[in-house]
């Protein structure tokens, strides 16, 4: 393989939402021995730079769902916002259905409501952690406003009629798939928006163009590699396109049976450094 893609939120990084030692260590490898490498994230680039730089990794971002690509200098050479029309019934449809959501645009992360951010945020860890204790979540739910700089607003249809704001990725939460699913169905029919999820409690929405597989596609492209030559590697349904795109797609341990299914290879689990697993098998077989 030419060129290694991984996502970040479980894959790349673990519980803590760190990098393992192993998983720097085998990217490094990697790179050392003439492999690119490159991100691909449905978090901000500033978000995805912060745990990479923790460990000393450099490597360009695919960040916000493919909606934007950085060179590893951090200079942006692709953006693909929503069009501000299709915004405005994203954020109408979570409004009507009960769901939390949050902007994320050219100018960082946008939400409503703290508040509301953490009261779902913990209704969601506890009921799949019952063991965790509530100020402990409370914690961990904080820390991702503090990964994702976050900015309270009082009204969205200023912001979005704003001609200095583009607008990349909606990302909507609720403790009830009921009112995802609803507020999927109440968008299916909108041409103008990609729906997808990295986990069981969100649905993220970004222009139809703004996908990780078209963007690793892009990407592997300008740098002279073809498809066949790329191994990507995720765990979550807004991982899809690229694992379908690339030569060589590879699904987490901790990743849904689908993604498993739809890929060529199936690694260990975060928490197992899976990616490193990965990187040294696809090393052993390029000796």
């Amino acid at each position: 393989m030419k060129l290694f893609a991984s996502d970040l939120d479980g894959t790349l990084l673990n519980g803590d939402h760190k990098i393992s030692k192993e998983n720097a260590e085998a990217i490094r490898k990697a790179q050392e021995q003439g492999v690119k490498v490159v991100v691909a994230t449905g978090r901000s680039y500033n978000s995805a730079r912060k745990p990479m730089a923790e460990v000393g990794l450099e490597a360009p971002v695919i960040c916000l769902n493919g909606a934007q690509i950085y060179t590893v200098e951090g200079k942006l050479v692709r953006s693909v916002p929503l069009e501000k029309g299709v915004a405005m019934k994203i954020i109408e449809a979570c409004r009507q259905k009960g769901a939390y959501f949050e902007l994320f645009t050219n100018q960082g992360g946008f939400s409503s409501s703290r508040e509301d951010f953490l009261k779902v945020m913990v209704d969601i860890m506890m009921s799949a952690n019952p063991g965790l204790k509530e100020e402990e979540v409370k914690q961990h739910a904080t820390k991702r406003f503090q990964e994702e700089e976050i900015t309270i607003i009082e009204n969205y249809e200023e912001l979005v009629s704003r001609t200095d704001i583009e607008i990349y990725k909606v990302l909507a939460f609720s403790t009830t798939n009921t009112t995802l699913e609803s507020v999927r169905n109440e968008l299916s029919e909108e041409t103008g928006v990609a729906i997808t999820s990295s986990g069981f409690d969100n649905l993220e929405f970004n222009h139809p163009q703004a996908q990780k597989g078209i963007a690793l596609e892009l990407f592997a492209k300008d740098i002279d590699i073809d498809m066949k030559d790329v191994m990507a590697i995720g765990d979550n349904y807004n991982d899809v396109s690229m694992l379908q795109a690339a030569g060589m797609g590879v699904a987490m341990g901790n990743a849904d049976e689908e993604i498993k299914q739809l890929s060529d290879f199936v690694t260990k689990t975060n928490l197992e450094h899976g990616v490193a697993y990965a990187i040294e098998e696809m090393l052993k077989v390029q000796k």
